[in-house]
């Protein structure tokens, strides 16, 4: 009777260890199916998202923050004048420098946010320089083999417009709405006209020229109220062509064309102005 009783103890102590394992199996079981079921919906959720969501989640803009809301005018440009005077002034090793001259440019811009941080406009510039240089000499070593070079008299007109479409992008930095980047892209299409004379007896030749030029300029902008902001541009990348043609003492002619790619900070096409957005 003792042996009886002590085998259905031992029954009954496997059925309740054979319980528990069929329990812990069947979890385990469930929790990876759930595992599998989450990674399944979230790989689903990855390949429904969109272009625009996802260079959201890469911080590349912030739809909730508007720097420039739809439907917004932006008018702007810039204005630069210098002038110069020299009397027997003297650089490095070119002396008796006696000259005058002028540089004049402007640049207005209009634009129109057709979304928001978003802008299409046109823009357009006009430049004229002015230079007379009555003497200069260049002077390079001593004795016999010196080399004296001088201008006895110089004289340079030249202005030069185009005109270009533009699309600017704005970026917003963080909730701000206050200062923000910006690339501004450009299709530009000018001419230029410059008249040179040199020399006694005076020798004279006027040049006309046309380019088209593709840019980029990013840059800045920084609101000092709600609708004036200071803005400062640079170009970084163009692709150009031009093609110029001389005529030299009214009777020789002569054509030059280039073209040319770069990829690099453009020191001289910095740009500071400010900005009306409306």
């Amino acid at each position: 009777m003792q042996g009886a009783g002590l085998t259905t103890n031992c029954r009954m102590y496997l059925y309740k260890r054979l319980a528990v394992l069929s329990a812990m199996v069947a979890f385990c079981l469930g929790a990876n199916a759930q595992s599998i079921d989450s990674l399944s919906i979230e790989k689903g959720n990855r390949q429904t998202i969109s272009r625009s969501e996802q260079r959201k989640n890469r911080g590349l803009s912030n739809l909730k923050t508007e720097i420039v809301p739809k439907g917004q005018w932006v008018f702007g440009g810039s204005v630069t004048y210098s002038t110069h005077t020299n009397s027997d002034y003297k650089f490095l090793i070119i002396n008796n420098i006696d000259s005058k001259g002028f540089s004049f440019k402007v640049s207005p811009m209009v634009g129109y946010a057709i979304t928001p941080n978003s802008i299409i406009g046109a823009r357009g510039a006009y430049s004229r320089s002015h230079l007379v240089m009555d003497s200069a000499s260049l002077n390079m070593g001593e004795g016999d083999a010196a080399l004296n070079l001088s201008v006895d008299y110089y004289y340079m007109l030249k202005h030069a417009y185009n005109g270009a479409l533009i699309w600017r992008q704005y970026i917003p930095l963080g909730q701000t709405k206050r200062i923000g980047l910006f690339a501004e892209f450009q299709l530009a299409v000018g001419g230029s006209q410059s008249k040179f004379a040199e020399g006694s007896p005076i020798r004279g030749t006027f040049s006309r020229g046309f380019d088209i030029s593709l840019g980029a300029n990013p840059g800045v902008v920084a609101f000092m109220t709600n609708n004036i902001a200071l803005e400062l541009n640079i170009g970084i990348l163009g692709l150009g062509y031009s093609h110029t043609k001389q005529v030299h003492n009214q009777v020789t002619t002569g054509e030059t064309s280039s073209s040319m790619m770069n990829f690099k900070v453009n020191i001289l096409s910095i740009g500071l102005g400010f900005a009306f957005y409306l």
